[in-house]
């Protein structure tokens, strides 16, 4: 009885492996090369080399024509440059007004002027510094001008300065204050004065017309990339600024000549 037993499991073994003999497997595993460095002897699974290679470099050509991740183009943006120009050029123009406003006031005039003591260096314990950090200037009339010091005992150090100065002053001490007379101009000094004006009037028109070359150049610069209609208005624009800020710059100049020839 034992014995038919094991002839039969025998049997229903030897049935079975020739069974699994006979399959193919090969929808299951790919081709397979035997590897002679496998210690075990196993068959390992060949990787095509060339096919893996060649679809790596076929998505690699594919990124690099790609377009933006949607698929829609790049647009570009193009910057305003017209508010920096003209903000740029409004400042460098109002800034030449201002030193020429500066300049005329050290002119002295037929008339008093509180500013025309401004420009005036004093030393005083050591230290040199403008009239107008010192004292302060008031009008008295159209012909009289009072200068009273910070500190009464600057006095002399202020009256000193005062006549040292180009303007031909001679200043009375009036308690803690000075007080000068402005005298009447001769006729060469009001020609030397107007040949003043007339060079300070011409260097503030250089300023500004180099204000105005700049914002040209910045215009200039931006090329392609800035639109030509927006850069003729722009230009346009910086144009009409030019001629107003000379327009301004002549007005000053005229309105000194006149106090100092009218005295």
């Amino acid at each position: 009885m034992l014995l038919r037993r094991v002839l039969a499991h025998r049997h229903s073994l030897s049935i079975l492996r020739n069974t699994l003999q006979c399959r193919n497997f090969s929808h299951i595993y790919p081709p397979t090369n035997p590897n002679p460095f496998n210690p075990f002897g196993h068959v390992v699974p060949i990787i095509h080399s060339l096919d893996f290679i060649r679809e790596c470099s076929r998505g690699f050509a594919k990124g690099r024509k790609s377009k933006d991740d949607d698929g829609s183009d790049t647009v570009q943006v193009t910057q305003d440059i017209g508010p920096t120009v003209k903000s740029t050029s409004i400042s460098q123009m109002e800034a030449a007004i201002d030193a020429l406003s500066r300049d005329l006031s050290k002119l002295r005039t037929g008339r008093a002027s509180a500013g025309m003591l401004d420009h005036i260096l004093v030393e005083t314990s050591g230290l040199k510094m403008t009239l107008n950090r010192l004292a302060v200037v008031s009008v008295i009339d159209s012909k009289t001008l009072s200068i009273t010091p910070y500190d009464p005992d600057s006095i002399k150090e202020l009256e000193k300065a005062i006549i040292s100065s180009p303007l031909g002053l001679n200043p009375k001490t009036d308690g803690e204050r000075l007080v000068a007379v402005i005298p009447p101009l001769t006729k060469e000094h009001v020609q030397a004065m107007c040949k003043v004006v007339s060079k300070s009037s011409e260097d503030v028109k250089q300023s500004i017309r180099r204000a105005r070359q700049k914002a040209l150049d910045t215009i200039k610069k931006a090329g392609s990339s800035y639109p030509k209609d927006a850069a003729k208005r722009l230009e346009k624009e910086v144009d009409e600024l030019t001629k107003k800020f000379v327009k301004s710059a002549e007005d000053i100049c005229k309105m000194k000549e006149k106090e100092i020839t009218e005295g």
